[in-house]
Formats: C-alpha cells, structure tokens, sequence
C-alpha cells in the first residue's frame, strides 16, 4: 500500500515566496527595485561627472577657432569661421614650437629614465631579503610625503652646483628624482603579485639576475609599467614649478612656462584667441596618450589587486 506524505503549509513571511517545496525565498521584485534605484543613481552621477569634465575642453577647443571678437561677443556658440591661423600665429609667432620640442626631450628622456630605475630598484625591493630593505622601501615612500615647494631652495643651489642649472639634462635628472618615490611605491606591489615560478624557471636554466629582470620580469610587468607610466607623464608634462626655478633660460623653456609667457606677453593686445590655440596644443598630447593606453592604464590597476 503506498502512503504519501503531506507537509503543512507555511505561512510566508513580509516580503518573501513560498516554493513548492517549502522554503521560503526573497521576493526578487524588491532586489531588481533596489538595484535599479542604484543604477539609477550612479549612473546620473557619472553624467554629470563627464559634463563637468568634457565640457571645458569642448569649450577651449572650440574658442580656439574664433577671433577675439567672437569670444568675447559671443563666448558659448560655435565659431562662424574656423580661424586656423590662430594656431599657426601660436605655433611659429609665440615660439610654442621651441616649448613643445623642449617638453618632448625632457618629459621623454625623464619619463624612459624614471620607468628604468624605478622598475630595477622596486624588482630588488619586491624579490629580495636584505638588511636594510624595508628601510628603504619606507625611504621612498617617505620621499611621496616631502613637499616639493620646501626643497626648492636647496635644490637650486644643488643643481648650480653641479652645472646644471638651465639646461635640459638638468631639468631631466630633478624629474626623475622627483618621480621615483611613487614609481618604486607603484611597482614593487606590483612585482610582488607576479609568480615566482618563472623566475626560479629561469634560474634554474642559467639565466643571470639582469637576464631574468630584462627578458623575463619586464616584459610580465608590462600592463604596471605602462600604468605609472602615464601617471608619471602627466604629472611630469603638467609640471610647472620645477622648471620655473630651474630653468630661467628663454630657449629652453618648456610648454608651461611658454603659456605663462604668452598670456604675460600680451599686455593690451589680448590675443586670447592664440592663447587658446596654445592652450589645446598642449592638452592634445596628455589627451592622446590617455585616449591610447585606457585599457592598459585600467589593467595595470587592478592587476595588483590579483595574485
């Protein structure tokens, strides 16, 4: 004879479903009512965060193209005419071809020297136990914390010293020595993620330190280097206070201190269409290099956070 068995039902409880077998669940209407509530939410942030941040370049760009006139006229529509000879008159009259030739040979030559020194030095901190190697890692991170502004002084009468006050190897050597704190920060968490399988891989088959680092660990710190990278060329094409101080040579002023000069050099005439031209001219490249290495700038940051 076959029996069969019945359960009580169970009274469901505010805001959760009964199954047929009896237990209850949560009532997925309020978790798709919550999640869209957020997305809502964060996503009205995220516009109004993108407004504020592409609409004044939008606008530098397009003033760019006007008269002086039309600026001040009519600052918020479109340019009747596209003036190029606003940036060809900022670009040969306003020197800012001397300032950006300048930029490339010091950002580039500090930027190569930073990537260098601080990937050998954070690959030493990261794989090898030594007396003194957390004293040195915290030196470094001691050297993010120091206020540029406070070693100004000393550091001009450092670099006359040397014979290097006004020139370009100079202002590439302070550069690097200014970067390397965050770089060697940056890189020696990220050396500390990678396997330490390869290395000894590599060890085992007779391959040197250097070989290792060069050939093996580099080129699997790629999406880090790349990282700090971009971070230490915006801050590096951005700088402005470092060069002030030391290099007063006119020749061989960077594009900073080639803005300043132009909007100084106006007095009356109020070139503010040039100055503009100017301006876009030197946020074009910062805007390029970011536009070009998103996705690794984003891999670089979350490969870190992943072992």
């Amino acid at each position: 004879m076959k029996t069969t068995e019945t359960t009580a039902p169970v009274p469901a409880e505010s805001g959760m479903t009964v199954t047929k077998t009896g237990a209850p669940t949560e009532a997925p209407s309020r978790e798709k009512k919550e999640g869209t509530v957020l997305n809502v939410f964060s996503h009205g942030v995220l516009v109004i965060w993108a407004f504020m941040v592409v609409m004044p370049l939008l606008w530098a760009v397009m003033t760019s193209f006007k008269d002086d006139r039309s600026i001040f006229s009519s600052p918020w529509s479109l340019p009747d005419e596209l003036h190029f000879s606003n940036w060809s008159r900022a670009w040969t009259q306003a020197n800012m071809s001397d300032y950006f030739l300048n930029t490339i040979l010091v950002v580039g030559g500090s930027l190569i020297g930073t990537l260098v020194l601080g990937s050998m030095a954070a690959y030493v901190l990261a794989r090898f136990d030594f007396p003194g190697n957390r004293f040195i890692y915290f030196l470094f991170i001691g050297g993010m914390s120091f206020p540029i502004m406070l070693a100004l002084v000393p550091l001009f009468y450092v670099v006359n010293n040397m014979g290097l006050l006004n020139t370009i190897h100079g202002l590439i050597l302070v550069y690097i020595a200014y970067s390397l704190p965050f770089t060697v920060f940056f890189l020696t968490a990220f050396f500390r993620t990678l396997p330490t399988s390869v290395a000894e891989a590599a060890f085992v088959d007779g391959a040197s330190h250097s070989r290792t680092f060069f050939q093996i660990m580099l080129p699997m710190a790629k999406p880090g280097l790349i990282s700090v990278g971009i971070f230490n060329f915006l801050g590096q094409w951005n700088q402005y206070m470092l060069p002030t101080v030391l290099n007063t040579d006119p020749d061989k002023r960077v594009l900073t201190q080639g803005l300043v000069q132009l909007a100084v050099s106006q007095g009356y005439k109020g070139d503010w269409s040039g100055l503009f031209a100017g301006l876009v001219m030197a946020m074009l490249p910062v805007l390029a290099a970011y536009i070009v290495f998103q996705r690794q700038v984003v891999a670089g940051l979350t490969a870190g956070a992943l072992k």
